[in-house]
């Protein structure tokens, strides 16, 4: 199950590369065997692996105990020798002197592993064994002050209803009290996959982790920092305008008319999306009609009527139905009776049809929303599981993630009219609130998105010191988002810890990526079905032509450069962020107009 097995044991929600048997296999001899050869051995023995450890890894994560996490290490360990094994021994080959489809395969065998151990058993023993208890430690958090104990599944729903700023701010706290002990763990970590970073060729991890973008990695460095500059003055705008209505609800002394926002009256718990701090800040005039949230309890929706609504989607655009191990597999809820981890991942524990997802499903607009992500995910595994093993997975990893948020941009209006959720379309009049929500959930989080990896890539490279992490952490929180924490934080704290994606070891850029990728798709979908209306109300639901082009590009895998699947569903061959401006140019007209007295920036 290829991009699966590092997200349950140490990387990606969506998981990130090939596992390994008990016993470790030895790679073919480069000497010995041609480089057609040794790819067919690669994808034979790791494609054979990766059943074993991801049924290991799914088990680590949905039942978290001494044993799953035992078996769970130890299937990572080997897979990391035998991946690691791999890459080495493809660095031998000469790219240049192979066929197109092998040389590819070569390259990634290389690139495609996320935290890669030295070629030694003992330091990828602890490697694995650091990446589980640091996961362990998220899963099992908790805060508990005097008068109860609360989950992050609790503080999150606090975070998302309650105005209480003084019960925020506690709890923001309360919350990273679970990251500190994760801090020589996470040190160590970086300090031996840049040891096996270093085994592959590379300066350090940050330099192979740069290096997966079919270009040289400070080119990819330099083109996400000029992606974000032309969606800079959009964000700008936005937390321009939400510093000032926030400010008008808690007064100054808990939210400043100027500069940075504090983190905790946000609406989450990392403040990476604003969606629900909405009712704060929403234009006037525009009250949306409708609550997606209540419709779903209206209709008496329950998890799982959610999770087929979300196949229905992908049904009406002429793709396959889900199978039945899907559903007799996947995790919907929280079990009452285990520890589990809740962050929505998909899973193609086969690497060919044994597709499930993994989450603790709530009956909200959010999650309605997240189900569709998932989803996106679980068929575009499908769809190239006829590639070689060692490519089935996306043209880059923000193709993987814009895929399911191009899907959750048709969750239109119109959309939830056809579900029979909503009678009619809402008017026009709506619009600008609509925006304005989306912008909270999407644009909100592009600097969020962009800064978790630019702390990561300073961290293996050593611009960030150890005695530095939290230091470094806030400054790029406050440059990039301009927002700022609401206690005095210190090196005694270890705030990146209390984000996932961090103790998870997934990479992060690839959601910047997506939030691009998905406005550029979403436009170019809608285009193909001749849609010729506002961009924010076109759904491709119950359309086949634009199932056809997805199938299309998806079905590639990672076979081919990214541009080559960009151009085969959008036809183009780069990112383009202009559509994220067409989205929200109706958005982005108000805001000026109400920022025209405010002092913006921070």
């Amino acid at each position: 199950m290829k991009k699966m097995i590092q997200t349950a044991l140490i990387a990606t929600a969506l998981m990130s590369s090939a596992a390994c048997q008990s016993v470790t296999p030895n790679p073919a001899d480069n000497a010995k065997v041609s480089a057609r050869e040794f790819v067919k051995k690669a994808n034979q023995e790791l494609s054979e692996a990766a059943e074993n450890a991801s049924h290991a890894a799914w088990l680590s994560s949905t039942y978290i105990n001494i044993d799953s996490q035992m078996v769970s290490a130890k299937a990572f360990q080997e897979y990391n020798l035998l991946s690691v094994q791999y890459a080495k021994k493809a660095a031998t080959y000469d790219e240049s002197q192979q066929e197109a489809d092998v040389a590819r395969q070569l390259k990634r065998l290389k690139l495609d592993l996320v935290l890669p151990a030295p070629d030694d058993r003992q330091e990828a023993k602890k490697l694995a064994s650091i990446g589980l208890k640091m996961e362990a430690m998220y899963g099992s958090g908790e805060y508990c002050n005097d008068e109860r104990c609360y989950s992050l599944e609790d503080m999150v729903k606090i975070f998302a209803e309650s105005r209480d700023s003084k019960l925020l701010k506690e709890l923001w706290e309360g919350w990273r009290n679970v990251s500190p002990p994760m801090r020589p763990l996470y040190q160590k970590q970086v300090n031996i996959a840049n040891a096996g970073a270093q085994d592959l060729g590379f300066a350090n991890l940050s330099e192979l982790w740069r290096s997966n973008y079919d270009m040289a990695p400070d080119a990819f460095a330099q083109d996400v920092d000029a992606q974000w500059g032309k969606v800079k003055p959009l964000y700008e705008a936005l937390q321009c305008h939400v510093r000032s209505e926030l400010n008008q609800h808690y007064g100054n002394d808990v939210a400043p008319q100027s500069g940075k926002i504090p983190a905790h009256l946000l609406g989450n718990m990392w403040a990476q999306t604003w969606g629900n701090v909405y009712e704060l800040v929403k234009p006037e005039n525009s009250e949306q009609s409708y609550d997606l949230t209540e419709l779903i309890a209206e209709a008496g929706m329950t998890e799982m009527d959610m999770v087929k609504t979300g196949e229905a989607f992908f049904s009406s655009l002429g793709f396959e139905p889900l199978p039945d191990t899907f559903w007799e597999r996947s995790q919907f809820i929280k079990p009452r009776d285990r520890e589990v981890v809740c962050h929505a991942s998909a899973w193609n524990v086969d690497n060919v049809d044994d597709l499930r997802i993994k989450m603790c499903i709530k009956k909200d607009a959010e999650d309605f929303q997240v189900v569709h992500h998932e989803l996106g995910h679980n068929y575009y595994q499908r769809a190239y599981n006829q590639q070689p093993f060692i490519l089935r997975g996306a043209a880059n990893d923000g193709f993987h993630e814009a895929i399911g948020d191009t899907v959750a941009l048709s969750i239109t209006p119109s959309y939830l009219v056809q579900l029979g959720l909503l009678e009619e379309e809402p008017p026009v009049e709506e619009d600008l609130g609509y925006l304005m929500n989306m912008a909270l959930n999407k644009i909100a989080f592009l600097p969020f998105g962009l800064l978790v990896d630019k702390w990561r890539w300073q961290v293996f490279s050593g611009e960030i010191a150890p005695e530095d992490y939290n230091k470094g952490w806030w400054k790029l929180r406050e440059d990039y988002q301009g927002v700022s924490a609401p206690v005095d934080r210190s090196e005694r704290n270890f705030d990146p810890g209390a984000k996932y994606h961090i103790p998870g070891n997934t990479p992060y850029t690839r959601y910047f990526l997506a939030f691009i990728q998905q406005f550029q798709f979403h436009r170019a979908l809608c285009d193909e079905i001749g849609y010729e209306g506002p961009l924010h109300r076109c759904s491709i639901y119950n359309n086949t032509n634009a199932g056809e082009k997805l199938q299309t590009m998806m079905a590639m895998g990672t076979s081919q450069p990214w541009p080559d699947a960009m151009e085969a569903l959008t036809g183009q061959r780069e990112l383009d962020a202009s559509a994220i401006i067409d989205y929200f140019a109706p958005l982005m007209s108000w805001l000026e107009e109400q920022n025209k007295d405010r002092q913006c920036g921070w």
